[in-house]
């Protein structure tokens, strides 16, 4: 009969971490037929598992969303004073989806939701080094010695270096394709900004395999892992 360790079935039920199942573990929010869970528990098909008061089904089919994020919306579930965000575009049928990595207020494009904690992980976890490139606008021309440094040193940062690849847009030098597979809280707009340039647009246009391929600003689309 196949087992599950019970912090590996929430995750994947529930869209959340496994730290976060052993949290809730831990604090008593979930039980097995009936009674408080402890950590390191395995379950199977027959076990009966609730968070919160909800029944959780062993079998369950996970959803996968592409949704192109506009600026000013946050990714977080409530809103940030008169912020609003990327729920209040998606039907209640989404509501429950937890977002794949993040994209900051100020900037738009490719974001992914899904209840599968396995592919979350695998999405966002540094080992796993998925591609993610985003078209950035800056408030003047990039250096030749910026771009340099920026593309082949890489860039001091208070958490580490930031090396980020760089290409042409256009003819100018305002406008880049930006691509990394590392995914630090505001490190493209931290990286230019430790060498004198101000981000005015950052856009992503790629995540893993996923691209945003004409999917219109503030629209969603179901798509298969």
């Amino acid at each position: 009969m196949n087992e599950l360790r019970l912090n590996k079935f929430l995750a994947e039920r529930l869209g959340m971490s496994r730290r976060e199942a052993d949290n809730a573990i831990d604090a008593g929010k979930v039980l097995v037929d009936g009674k408080p869970a402890v950590l390191g528990a395995r379950i199977d098909k027959n076990t009966k598992v609730c968070y919160n008061g909800g029944m959780v089904p062993f079998d369950m089919g996970y959803t996968y969303l592409a949704v192109n994020k506009p600026i000013n919306y946050v990714c977080s579930k409530k809103r940030q004073g008169e912020t609003p965000t990327i729920y209040e575009l998606l039907p209640k049928k989404y509501q429950d989806l937890k977002t794949v990595g993040r994209l900051d207020k100020d900037s738009s494009g490719l974001i992914i939701l899904t209840n599968d904690g396995d592919f979350a992980y695998q999405h966002t976890h540094p080992k796993f080094a998925k591609e993610k490139q985003y078209e950035v606008t800056l408030n003047r021309d990039l250096s030749p010695l910026h771009q340099q440094m920026i593309a082949d040193f890489g860039v001091d940062l208070p958490d580490g270096k930031s090396r980020l690849g760089l290409s042409h847009l256009d003819d100018g030098r305002k406008r880049w394709l930006v691509i990394m597979s590392e995914g630090r809280n505001r490190q493209i707009r931290r990286t230019f900004s430790a060498v004198g340039y101000t981000v005015k647009k950052l856009n992503r246009i790629q995540f893993g395999k996923y691209r945003l391929d004409g999917l219109a600003s503030g629209k969603y689309v179901e798509i298969k892992p």
